[in-house]
């Protein structure tokens, strides 16, 4: 009996291994001798033909997942098509299997300009971006004291507040400052300045609305003792904190990653000796440069960019 279920399960699993989606994952990049050369190529369209569920597209990474049709199953042959309308196209010959394919195109054209066209030559190339970041503006101090009045060496019997061991009849009091609104205490200080301070307790809480509100509440249980609050008052603020970055340059490809959190992206480059500042906006559009940026695993964001005709990197 137990043989039978086992022999059922296996068929069973082998069958729905038989069911499951084959997807092939690989990327493609630029064809170069040079490993640092060959940059992810996105927007490539990649298909098998009538053996895929559909077309497939690389992202900026290059990288792609291409579903294929069911009965495919590995050992299968394949031909993979890869297309995009700056690189030759390519078809490749391949066996479906448990394997990452890794695709070289090469470019349509060599970066060879046209005749006599001018060469603008592109140095010192820099990014700057800016970070948002909470930082805190001291806009001056409070100051204020209150007593508590109590009489002392009597004895507490049990009625509170009492001495912190219960012998003695105490007193107790409390004070309150206020910040202002969108303002925040740092830096607090309470202590007893005046009367029998060692026969005194204070403590100070400033966490009543974001820190705005400061209150102090103190016993005494000897005679009449004055307190002083002190406290620095901050308004928190958010600044837009400007960083610089420098790109890797290989031949014709500029890359460079930043933090997910980065606006105001701009590229800072001479061209021809002379400085100029290119803002990067959401669509990424530079006058001497094509680029595109994807997300990062690392929770960053990675751009490239390639030289248009009749620029160069020098």
């Amino acid at each position: 009996m137990v043989t039978a279920l086992l022999a059922v399960s296996i068929l069973a699993l082998v069958r729905w291994q038989r069911q499951k989606t084959i997807s092939l994952q690989g990327a493609v990049l630029i064809q170069d001798s040079d490993p640092r050369k060959q940059q992810p190529i996105a927007g490539v369209s990649v298909s098998a033909g009538d053996l895929s569920v559909s077309d497939a597209k690389t992202d900026s990474s290059g990288f792609f997942a291409l579903k294929l049709r069911k009965p495919i199953r590995r050992g299968n042959a394949i031909v993979l098509d890869f297309r995009h309308p700056q690189y030759h196209p390519f078809d490749v010959n391949e066996f479906v299997g448990n394997k990452l394919y890794i695709v070289h195109l090469i470019p349509l054209s060599s970066k060879i300009d046209p005749p006599n066209q001018p060469q603008v030559k592109i140095t010192n190339v820099r990014i700057r971006y800016t970070i948002k970041a909470m930082t805190e503006l001291n806009v001056g101090s409070a100051v204020k004291t209150f007593e508590i009045e109590n009489k002392g060496d009597v004895p507490c019997q049990g009625q509170h507040p009492c001495s912190p061991d219960g012998k003695w009849k105490a007193a107790v009091g409390s004070s309150t400052l206020d910040a202002g609104v969108g303002n925040q205490f740092r830096n607090v200080r309470a202590s007893c300045i005046a009367g029998p301070c060692p026969f005194t307790t204070i403590s100070a809480d400033h966490s009543v609305q974001g820190g705005q509100i400061l209150t102090a509440s103190g016993r005494d249980w000897s005679d009449t003792a004055t307190f002083l609050l002190e406290a620095e008052v901050f308004r928190p603020m958010v600044s837009q904190m400007e960083h610089w970055s420098y790109p890797a340059i290989f031949g014709d490809g500029l890359s460079f990653t930043l933090p997910s959190a980065a606006q105001s992206v701009s590229i800072e480059a001479d061209l021809d000796g002379q400085t100029i500042i290119f803002p990067l906006g959401p669509s990424l559009f530079l006058s001497w440069a094509s680029c595109d940026a994807g997300d990062n695993v690392d929770r960053g964001r990675v751009y490239r960019c390639t030289p248009k005709p009749g620029y160069r990197f020098q």
